[in-house]
């Protein structure tokens, strides 16, 4: 993958992570604030409990850091999956953001 395509591949996720909390907003109980500063997301949830995502350009990798750990996400050619085989962004997203706010919630690309 060249650089340009990871940073198409890395720019449609950190905008259907934006899109998705907007949705949650807008349809159900979560109040998700979410902050994005270049290549990077931060979500704060009511509780105060932050999800960060952030891009790793020279690595072509997409970082998650949440209360249960840090992932590192390739993209395969159809997803973004971890790199220690342990799943998919936008599962482990969800996973992580229902977990800290103790709602379920649902982030999808």
């Amino acid at each position: 993958m060249t650089d340009l395509e990871f940073l198409d591949r890395a720019e449609l996720l950190l905008k259907a992570v934006e899109l998705a909390c907007d949705r949650i907003n807008d349809d159900g109980d979560a109040d998700i604030d979410n902050q994005r500063v270049g290549g990077m997301i931060t979500l704060t949830f009511e509780n105060k409990s932050q999800i960060i995502i952030n891009l790793q350009k020279p690595l072509h990798e997409v970082w998650l850091a949440a209360r249960s750990g840090g992932y590192h996400f390739k993209f395969d050619g159809q997803h973004w999956a971890d790199t220690k085989g342990q799943g998919e962004f936008f599962e482990r997203l969800s996973k992580d953001a229902s977990t800290q706010t103790g709602l379920a919630l649902t982030f999808q690309a």
